[in-house]
């Protein structure tokens, strides 16, 4: 199924940030989709799997934060990203009132999204979804980064790769049992945080493909 992504223009009070709506014929639900810190909305790795999820009847809304926006390099402040979170969410179920609504994105707009929520849920939002969740820094394990995760009451997936610096695998895994059956981990075997495979591996699968099944099936148990 191909589908367009269409430009929007999303009312965040201060200002509006673009955004990319993609709404495939009988979508049955719709997720916001935040990109990291140092890509935008049009990257490459996050239009292939808005158009993964199209092609599962899955809507999505791609925006981008406020310093890609204005092409800065230096990631917004929480209380900017959460704002603008927030604003995209609105937009979403502005757009689609009739579709569940997910929220979440690729690593730091992942974070920025899961924080917003915990500190006062999104509007309408039944899950948030993870793609790389940045549990530390590369090189420095820790699990502080996920402390707020407690306080999200919505059914949360995170994605993760195996070789993902930024989320040693044997932090992340506790993290994710001690949220009371609220979280799931699904893990791509081999991917970084970008979710790129070694060579060998990358002729014979699609990690953005993996994810996507990955998300179509969370959402049919939620």
């Amino acid at each position: 199924m191909s589908v367009d992504a269409i430009e929007i223009s999303i009312d965040a009070g201060t200002g509006t940030l673009p955004g990319l709506w993609m709404r495939p014929d009988g979508a049955r639900a719709a997720l916001v989709l935040a990109h990291g810190a140092g890509a935008g909305m049009r990257h490459r790795f996050l239009a292939a799997l808005a158009g993964a999820l199209a092609s599962r009847a899955i809507a999505t809304l791609r925006y981008d934060l406020p310093f890609m926006a204005a092409g800065r390099r230096r990631p917004d402040p929480p209380a900017v990203a959460h704002a603008a979170v927030r604003a995209a969410a609105a937009e979403a179920v502005r757009r689609a009132p009739d579709l569940p609504l997910l929220a979440g994105g690729k690593s730091f707009g992942g974070r920025m999204t899961s924080q917003a929520q915990a500190e006062a849920p999104l509007p309408s939002v039944r899950g948030l979804v993870f793609v790389g969740f940045p549990l530390h820094r590369a090189g420095r394990p820790g699990t502080e980064r996920a402390a707020h995760l407690e306080k999200v009451t919505v059914p949360m997936l995170l994605l993760q790769g195996t070789r993902d610096d930024l989320a040693d695998l044997a932090l992340l895994r506790p993290v994710v049992d001690g949220l009371a059956g609220r979280a799931e981990l699904v893990v791509v075997d081999g991917a970084d945080h970008a979710f790129a495979l070694p060579a060998r591996a990358a002729r014979a699968r699609s990690p953005v493909d993996e994810i996507a099944e990955a998300i179509t099936a969370w959402l049919g148990r939620i």
